[in-house]
């Protein structure tokens, strides 16, 4: 019963244009989420997902708007695009990139069910076969893609069908003809060098070398395997520049659809999470520069799981010059999963934060090479947005924590959030929880000792400082924690106790200094009366003598000056 229904999303790029055809999927969920990305990254002004179902008795679809949002209405009246791009004509378009990837969406079931990939699919008469065998999946392919042409250029959809049922009968007919020719290479017997050298001036060696990839990776049961099998005919390429220029390519067009796919992606990494997943796809692209970035630091070490078999080497081959258009299309998937509102971490929201931040310097470190700065920018000033939900932060600040480790927590993910929009709402949750009733009580009855509160304000001050917010919102932030100070120190008295402490005056002064320059306590009225007992204290006449005597003294009232908080 599922092939008798899938999703589609159509999209309106600009005001006053005719709906087109973003992607067709049978997944609901995957449809409402690219329809809610499509919004998100600015890629469309409106959306719609449609429900299309299959009528048995008419064999035409029924449609059903399911999810529409943005601009669904309105501007210029619908007119036919003159100038879009037009439908495949040849056998040979359909063997472009941009062919593959539509039809590796509009088999995607079949094709997993067959673990094979769209390259393969136009490469192997026998795939082909099962897939006319198959009946309902081809015609149910054409007429997910026939009902959205015949829109966009006022056609009926039967004929546009036609044209496509046509064109489908010329590439098989194609390709059951080449095969038959005497040329077509048989790596596993011939070798693939060899195979590349001779077919290398050939007007046909794309075709007939991806013929010979494809049969060669065919036995392989898992999707690992077969880019075991790919890299094997890697590492077996000609030397000579023209024939291995042709070799790589073949190679690289179903390398490129496999790590383009989740379930490939999946098997060849092993891992579960998204997270993890992202991980190791962006130490893979990276190369060499994130390599360096985890020999360097341990924060990024941690989160990068570590690269084995297949993967290994991949990793390898990538992080030459060989198959660009792969460690591209990795870097992409890394950017559209975080342009998305998956977790990283479902359970584990600190860990989460953990790994975003290694993303981050890890995509920046290769900036360039596999992306650009402005692109990771803007994915991680999206994702940071799920980061400020109220989800995110009652996952991230649980319920066992204190009112200080939550405030620890939100300023660490304020550190981690990019974008001036993120950073104010991250302030703004730090401002709700500082300001609260129960930090303070929490702070002024708590079991630790006066000093130990005061040093631990001052260490959120230092962190609110660095947390990258603007002056205007960690200023206040700053301000409430030293008041609070001033009432732990007031209902403590403990200046006044160590102005009058029985131990040496040079102890006394530099307990009195570390306060007064904010290191062992909040800035404001503590580090202010520190700093006026301390003046006190060095120019009493008791202490003239032993100031003079002492060069560590000096360097402590020298340190108040420094700080500008005395005359020199």
């Amino acid at each position: 019963m599922s092939n008798q229904v899938h999703y589609e999303v159509f999209v309106r790029r600009k005001s006053g244009v005719q709906w087109t055809l973003d992607i067709a999927t049978e997944s609901r969920t995957h449809a409402v989420q690219s329809a809610e990305d499509s919004i998100a990254q600015g890629r469309a002004i409106g959306v719609r997902v449609t429900k299309e179902t299959l009528d048995s008795e008419t064999g035409e679809y029924r449609s059903i708007a399911i999810f529409t949002k943005g601009q669904a209405d309105g501007g210029k009246p619908k007119k036919i695009d003159e100038d879009r791009e037009p439908l495949c004509v040849q056998p040979s378009d359909l063997y472009t990139a941009h062919a593959r990837d539509r039809i590796g969406r509009l088999l995607e079931a079949w094709l997993e069910r067959q673990n094979a990939t769209p390259f393969e699919l136009l490469h192997r008469p026998d795939l082909v076969d099962q897939l006319e065998a198959s009946g309902i999946d081809l015609q149910h392919a054409l007429q997910k893609i026939a009902i959205p042409e015949a829109e966009a250029r006022g056609l009926s959809v039967h004929e546009v069908i036609r044209t496509f049922q046509g064109l489908v009968e010329r590439t098989i007919g194609n390709l059951r003809k080449m095969f038959k020719r005497a040329d077509m290479p048989n790596l596993d017997t011939e070798g693939f060098a060899k195979a590349a050298e001779r077919l290398a001036s050939d007007p046909d060696r794309a075709f007939l070398l991806g013929a010979g990839v494809a049969v060669s990776i065919a036995p392989a049961t898992t999707w690992s395997d077969k880019i075991a099998r790919l890299l094997d005919l890697a590492d077996a390429a000609p030397t000579e520049p023209k024939a291995r220029a042709a070799a790589l390519q073949a190679i690289e067009q179903p390398l490129a659809e496999i790590i383009g796919s989740k379930a490939g992606m999946a098997d060849l990494l092993g891992v579960n999470d998204l997270g993890t997943t992202l991980a190791a796809m962006t130490r893979l692209a990276g190369g060499a520069q994130v390599e360096a970035l985890i020999k360097v630091e341990a924060s990024v070490r941690n989160c990068m799981p570590p690269l084995s078999g297949p993967s290994q080497r991949l990793g390898q081959w990538l992080a030459g010059d060989h198959f660009a258009p792969v460690r591209s299309s990795i870097a992409h998937r890394v950017l559209a999963e975080l342009n998305g509102v998956r977790r990283l971490k479902p359970t584990d929201a600190e860990s989460e934060i953990e790994h975003l931040r290694a993303l981050a310097m890890s995509l920046t470190a290769a900036a360039g090479r596999i992306l650009q700065v402005e692109d990771i920018t803007s994915a991680f000033t999206t994702r940071s947005k799920t980061l400020l939900n109220g989800d995110f932060i009652e996952a991230l600040l649980g319920r066992d924590r204190t009112s200080r480790e939550e405030v620890a927590m939100l300023i660490r993910l304020a550190e981690n959030v990019m974008g001036a929009v993120n950073k104010r709402n991250a302030a703004r949750w730090l401002s709700a929880n500082i300001q609260a009733m129960r930090f303070e009580k929490e702070i002024r009855l708590g079991p630790d000792s006066p000093s130990a509160k005061l040093a631990s304000l001052a260490g959120l001050q230092r962190a609110l400082v660095r947390s990258g917010l603007i002056k205007e919102d960690y200023e206040p932030l700053c301000e409430k924690l030293g008041e609070i100070g001033a009432l732990v120190e007031s209902d403590s008295r403990l200046i006044t106790m160590l102005v009058r402490a029985p131990v040496p005056l040079v102890q006394r002064l530099g307990l009195l200094v570390k306060l007064a320059v904010g290191e062992t306590g909040p800035s404001g009225a503590v580090a202010d009366r520190a700093r006026m007992e301390a003046l006190k204290l060095a120019r009493s006449a008791e202490a003239r003598e032993e100031l003079t005597a002492s060069p560590e003294a000096m360097a402590l009232i020298k340190s108040l000056a420094q700080q500008g908080q005395i005359a020199a």
